[in-house]
């Protein structure tokens, strides 16, 4: 679930806007009515969403925009007349007044693009360090030459055996390797 930070200067404003949000099931993490509470906040939280306004009474959109931890995205909901400034800089952008329609509907889109950006960095491999890269090396070079396995067949022959065991391609060598040394 996506943490939402509500920031709005009155306080009245920004506690509706988390009864909104959280009657359509949106979990929203705190409510707070300046940029250095918001930012605290953000502190306990691992990623999410901040909605906030143009001007908050100790900081403007952007300077809460440049504090803002990695992970986390902005709706800023601006009048109509400010809005040709707030555009085209990586921050979602909703004119007021707008309809609750609008608002949930852009959340949800936002927290579902969070989201997809989690599970996208889930899934991308982790990247080996060089003496990890070296392990496998010596004990592909060791299947090389102790079975007569090309390259390709020692890497395939590592792959397989640590499927098979449940255990990371770096593990199955450094196991290779203690087995054949002996």
């Amino acid at each position: 679930m996506i943490n939402i930070i509500v920031v709005l200067p009155k306080p009245e404003d920004a506690r509706s806007i988390r009864n909104l949000l959280m009657k359509n099931g949106f979990q929203v993490g705190g409510v707070c009515t300046t940029g250095s509470q918001a930012l605290s906040k953000l502190d306990e939280l691992g990623a999410g969403l901040v909605i906030c306004s143009y001007r908050m009474a100790d900081m403007m959109y952007s300077e809460l925009y440049a504090c803002l931890p990695k992970g986390f995205e902005m709706l800023l909901l601006v009048s109509r007349d400010l809005l040709h400034e707030c555009e085209g800089n990586n921050i979602m952008c909703l004119a007021m007044p707008f309809k609750v329609f609008d608002l949930i509907n852009t959340v949800d889109m936002m927290c579902q693009a969070i989201e997809r950006r989690r599970r996208k960095e889930r899934q991308k491999p982790r990247e080996r360090n060089s003496g990890e890269e070296a392990l496998i090396a010596e004990a592909k070079t060791l299947l090389m030459n102790r079975n007569h396995m090309s390259e390709e067949e020692a890497h395939r022959y590592l792959q397989k055996c640590s499927m098979d065991s449940g255990t990371n391609l770096v593990e199955t060598a450094q196991m290779v390797l203690a087995m054949m040394r002996t």
